[in-house]
Formats: C-alpha cells, sequence, structure tokens
C-alpha cells in the first residue's frame, strides 16, 4: 500500500509539473497555432503522437544516461539547468515567441491545400522536430528519469501531461488567453521549475 502511495505521488509529480511545463512551450505555441487552422480532433491527433514519440525518445536517453552517468550529477546538471533555463527565459522568451508565432503560422500556411493525412503528418513532423530542439520538459524528463529510476513511470506520466496539454491547446485554442493569461501560465511555469531546479540541487548536495 505505502508503494502504491508513493508511486502514484511520484506520478503525479510528474504529471502536474510536465503539464505546466508544457502549456508554455513552443510546442504550445504551434498546437495553439495549428488549432486556428486545422480541425481540433487532427491537431490534438497530431499533438499526442508527436509527444509520444518524442517522449519515447528522451526516457530512452535518460535511461542511457543514468547508466552511464552519476545519478546525482545528472540531478545537479539538470537542476542547474533548469534554473538557467528560468533566468534564460525570464528576459528573452517573450520576443522568441512572436517570432516562433510568426514562423510556425506561415510554415502552416503552406498545408491549405494538403489532405487531412498530409497536414497531420505534416505537424507530427513539426511539431517532434520542435521538441527534440532542446525544450525545458526535455530536461525535466531526464531529470525524472535519473530521480525516479523508474523509466515506466516517468514515460506515463509525460505522456499523460503532454495529451492533457495538447488538449488544452487544441480545444481553446488562441482563445486561451481569454480563459486564461499566457503570461501568467508563463510565469507559473518558470517559478515551478525554479522552484524544482533548486530543490533537486539542494536536496543532491544535502
Amino acid at each position: 500500500m505505502v508503494l502504491i502511495s508513493a508511486l502514484l505521488e511520484d506520478f503525479l509529480t510528474v504529471l502536474i509539473t510536465i503539464f505546466v511545463a508544457e502549456l508554455t512551450d513552443k510546442d504550445a505555441l504551434l498546437l495553439l497555432a495549428l488549432a486556428t487552422k486545422i480541425k481540433p480532433w487532427t491537431a490534438f491527433a497530431s499533438g499526442s503522437l508527436a509527444f509520444t514519440l518524442t517522449t519515447t525518445i528522451i526516457v530512452s536517453i535518460g535511461v542511457v544516461l543514468t547508466e552511464f552517468v552519476p545519478v546525482n550529477l545528472i540531478k545537479i546538471a539538470g537542476g542547474v539547468i533548469m534554473i538557467g533555463f528560468v533566468l534564460h527565459s525570464y528576459v528573452t522568451e517573450r520576443k522568441k515567441e512572436r517570432a516562433a508565432i510568426t514562423e510556425d503560422e506561415r510554415l502552416l500556411g503552406r498545408h491549405g491545400n494538403k489532405s487531412v493525412c498530409g497536414v497531420f503528418l505534416g505537424a507530427v513532423g513539426m511539431l517532434m522536430v520542435l521538441d527534440l530542439a532542446g525544450d525545458a520538459t526535455e530536461v525535466l524528463t531526464i531529470v525524472y528519469v535519473a530521480r525516479f529510476q523508474n523509466a515506466l513511470l516517468v514515460f506515463s506520466g509525460c505522456v499523460a501531461a503532454l495529451v492533457s496539454a495538447s488538449a488544452v491547446e487544441t480545444l481553446i485554442g488562441n482563445k486561451l488567453s481569454r480563459v486564461l493569461s499566457v503570461s501568467k501560465i508563463r510565469y507559473l511555469s518558470l517559478g515551478i521549475f525554479l522552484i524544482i531546479g533548486s530543490v533537486i540541487i539542494l536536496t543532491t548536495l544535502f
């Protein structure tokens, strides 16, 4: 019973933090743009498939890293990277997001005459490229693999979080800002990352 409770707590930690982080990631901006261009279910399916595939890759990388790199070193490095990401994002993220939205809309415009299958595969490809290009959720995923030493739990929590985030982003689409300010969600996400990064470093060192 205690083991189940601990596993559930770890699963919820992964799910909640990855979910909040994903809502303000660059992938979210693309999904929001997709939801205004194509059918919501196509956008949702694209996001769900793309994030499941990229999570498989990232978790696998985390498992390999834990085999060759000391777990404590991965945790400390992950914590430092997360704190650095928060500081960097706080200063530059708004400018980058404007440019990203413009670029995403330009790319999406090319899909106007394609079939549903073509649009779906194109969206999956763009989302995977964006996700694998490097973002905070990837770092957090690898840190969780090192921290919990349970690849299946981390994979399940990440996929559940990313699929849930995809649903929010695609169903609400560009109306998200009317429900909850994107900037407020972004700062909440950065705050969570700052706390997690600091806690990971402190608990690893002490």
